[in-house]
């Protein structure tokens, strides 16, 4: 989950009862504020990364959201909670004014942690009160619940971004330290014996029907039509990607796109993000856990495109499309292709780009999605970081080629030989 999404224009549904738009609020607040309960004010302050925000930042950002897009078109008498939260917690939306460097979130030591708990609680009882008060007219009610449903979908992408914001900042810590209040994510089962599930060639239907809730980068629906293909029914696990890595992997560069075997040359890569290696422990591997030994069996996490795409080539096989992939998952029968959407966001080749017929929103939500359909790849499904309820088949999650502090995997495709 990179940049947020946005919805797409549709008519206007009816809105849901208040007391039902109150419950989905609130759950949804509460579940953002039960991740970061394990955590110091001085963990939610700072950023390990330019591509990493603060916790701090995130809650302040998410409540930002629904002051900006919400409280400020259809509360009376509006009046910003702070005139400098607009600027400080804005993301990327030049329609609605200045924005802080996303490189220096970790600067903003004020407003203080307290200070933006307490902008949240602020946010929460506005909103409430906006909600019980929907007894306006016929087309505000309907466009405040939209709004509301996406600030929450919103918000539900921060709450997986704040796992893997804070297991990055926690990885850079020389005590190795455990993100504590919640069990290992990464379940530590056997992995299945990998069998390959082959699809037919022809023509699939790719893309939401926008029926209920969907980002806009999910439609509109369209026709694709594939060849011949095989997916892997589960995740490439650490053991066999630790089998790349002791074959040379990282030093081939037969492997490696060019521009993936540049990075790997630049940073003098040997091994995925979180792994640690030495001849005293062997193979250990960094986690919201802590730092453990390896897990053969867990599936591989937090590895780049480049990385992906070399170990497939090094296996002998490919990644999957993402048309593939939906496909693919749409026709399953439940029980052939295994760990779609609760272990890892899988990479795909498919370069994230518009389907065919999409428009952004007008206005400064329509900068949610389609400004960043440049230089990004698309990986599917989702993750044990991922909010229930929150993954779906159509969903397109998209970061750049190098990035890896994700919770990204790799689930391996192949095409029918020459001449089938």
């Amino acid at each position: 989950m990179n940049a947020p999404h946005e919805l797409r224009p549709k008519n206007v549904p009816p809105a849901p009862p208040a007391v039902d738009l109150l419950t989905r609020f609130r759950t949804v607040r509460e579940a953002t504020m039960r991740r970061v309960a394990p955590l110091s004010a001085e963990d939610c302050c700072a950023q390990s990364t330019p591509d990493a925000s603060p916790v701090k930042w995130h809650l302040a950002h998410t409540s930002w959201f629904f002051e900006t897009f919400i409280l400020e078109r259809f509360e009376p008498d509006f009046v910003p909670h702070h005139p400098a939260f607009r600027m400080l917690f804005n993301s990327y939306y030049n329609g609605i004014g200045e924005r802080h460097l996303r490189a220096h979130r970790g600067l903003i030591t004020r407003p203080s942690y307290a200070q933006v708990l307490a902008y949240r609680a602020a946010v929460d009882a506005r909103v409430e009160a906006l909600v019980c008060g929907l007894h306006a007219t016929a087309v505000d009610a309907p466009t405040i619940a939209n709004l509301l449903a996406l600030g929450l979908q919103h918000e539900q992408q921060h709450q997986e971004l704040i796992m893997t914001d804070v297991l990055h900042l926690l990885s850079m810590n020389p005590l190795q330290p455990a993100y504590h209040g919640v069990a290992q994510l990464h379940a530590s089962t056997l992995a299945e014996q990998l069998h390959w599930r082959w699809f037919e060639a022809g023509i699939v239907m790719i893309g939401h029907d926008e029926v209920d809730f969907c980002f806009d980068n999910e439609g509109p629906r369209h026709r694709q039509f594939v060849e011949r293909f095989a997916l892997a029914s589960r995740l490439v696990t650490n053991g066999e990607f630790r089998a790349f890595v002791e074959d040379g992997g990282y030093d081939e560069p037969a492997f490696w796109l060019s521009e993936g075997w540049d990075w790997v040359r630049a940073n003098d890569l040997r091994q995925p993000l979180y792994w640690r290696h030495d001849a005293e422990t062997g193979w250990q591997e960094f986690g919201l856990h802590g730092l453990q030994p390896m897990d053969a069996q867990a599936a591989l996490a937090h590895v780049s495109f480049y990385e992906a795409d070399a170990y497939a080539r090094w296996a002998g096989a490919r990644l999957p499309t993402e048309a593939e992939w939906e496909s693919a998952v749409a026709a399953d029968d439940g029980s052939a292709l295994s760990q779609a959407f609760d272990t890892c966001w899988q990479w795909t080749a498919s370069s994230y780009a518009p389907y065919p017929g999409y428009a952004p929103q007008e206005g400064a939500l329509g900068e949610y999605n389609g400004k960043f359909m440049v230089n990004q790849y698309v990986l599917r499904g989702g993750s044990c970081g991922t909010p229930a309820g929150h993954a779906r088949a159509t969903y397109r999650n998209f970061f750049p080629a190098m990035a890896r502090w994700q919770f990204s995997g790799i689930r391996l495709a192949q095409s029918a030989p020459r001449g089938y």
